[in-house]
């Protein structure tokens, strides 16, 4: 095997996707993803940015053709740009695809024109709610306004804007047709995301707030014409376009829905471990290759390889069988989501 063979995991699935945790801090504390009091890694366990940065270079070298940047909140991390800036060089050699990142909008306002410069074209913006009141609840420290005020900012840069909602039973399920229209007046696409059972977060009775996203769909069934549309993104999403308004809507259904047949994708933490699967506690240590052969990439590319050769087919997120705070005990914002 050389070197630079690409990666094919045991079930003939190529990894041509890297979601990269850059920090596991964040200016908000989403009740369905931190406890309040989170105590976060000593930042001598985390890469640095020079680190990351020749880690994501490593999984391009290895076939990797998107990356998407994760945190926490990634753009609280301190000079992030930089890495960013640094990445670009991978989109103009053509050996990277795509270069985007998942954020809560909190800083999209300073980012966004950087964020563009840099080569990113498309964000995902995590929002449940367009409710002032129910935004500060369901994010405890976060304010709707700078968020909404990131998202005008990024559109105006000229990236493409998704929206990811949690699906919270009792909280936005009456905000349904307005986040959907919300969406339709901006051309912004829209995903909804049941909540995954994962981290203990103390008090929250995560099964209270689980809300099926077959109801969801009845629900919006009963006010649009609904297509399926057949694209697949290697990912968990299904897609439908809602006819009145030639949107495209999503879903990720983990509990309802296995979506691993077509799994092309594996997550790094940042603390440079690799989970081959987010329902999973497979992993392997990256950061000891990494660290301990700074001028060499080889041992990388073999712990990379030997990696991948143990991805599992699936995942196993079922509440009948688990206790209700998940069996995943890491919390999303470890893994970045």
């Amino acid at each position: 095997m050389s070197m630079n063979t690409p990666l094919i995991d045991p079930f003939a699935r190529a990894i041509t996707y890297l979601r990269v945790s850059v920090t596991d801090r964040c200016d908000f504390r989403c009740v369905y993803c931190m406890s309040e009091n989170m105590q976060f890694l000593p930042k001598k366990e985390l890469l640095t940015l020079e680190e990351l940065d020749r880690m994501c270079s490593t999984f391009v070298d290895l076939g990797v053709k998107k990356l998407r940047i994760t945190g926490g909140e990634p753009l609280v991390r301190r000079d992030i740009m930089t890495f960013f800036q640094s990445m670009s060089r991978h989109l103009d050699s053509g050996a990277l695809d795509e270069l985007t990142l998942t954020t809560n909008g909190s800083q999209l306002a300073r980012f966004a024109e950087p964020l563009y410069a840099a080569g990113v074209r498309r964000v995902n913006v995590s929002l449940d709610t367009l409710n002032e009141e129910k935004f500060a609840r369901v994010t405890r420290w976060g304010r709707l306004a700078q968020v909404l005020k990131g998202i005008d900012a990024a559109q105006a840069a000229g990236l493409k804007v998704k929206i990811n909602a949690v699906a919270l039973k009792d909280f936005n399920e009456d905000e349904l047709i307005t986040v959907t229209e919300w969406c339709a007046s901006r051309d912004i696409a829209l995903t909804w995301i049941e909540v995954m059972p994962m981290g203990d977060l103390g008090n929250e009775d995560r099964v209270g707030q689980y809300w099926s996203l077959k109801d969801l769909r009845t629900q919006l069934a009963e006010r649009y014409t609904i297509t399926e549309l057949s694209e697949r993104t290697g990912g968990p999403a299904r897609y439908v376009r809602l006819e009145e308004t030639g949107q495209k809507i999503g879903f990720i259904t983990p509990l309802t829905h296995n979506f691993c047949e077509s799994c092309n994708r594996v997550r790094l933490t940042c603390t440079g471990e690799l989970y081959l699967c987010l329902g999973q506690e497979d992993m392997a240590d990256l950061r000891a290759p990494l660290r301990n052969n700074p001028k060499d990439n080889a041992p990388l590319k073999h712990a990379i390889h030997d990696a991948i050769g143990l991805k599992p087919k699936g995942h196993d997120f079922d509440y009948s069988r688990q206790k209700a705070d998940g069996q995943v005990t890491r919390h999303m914002s470890h893994t970045g989501g």
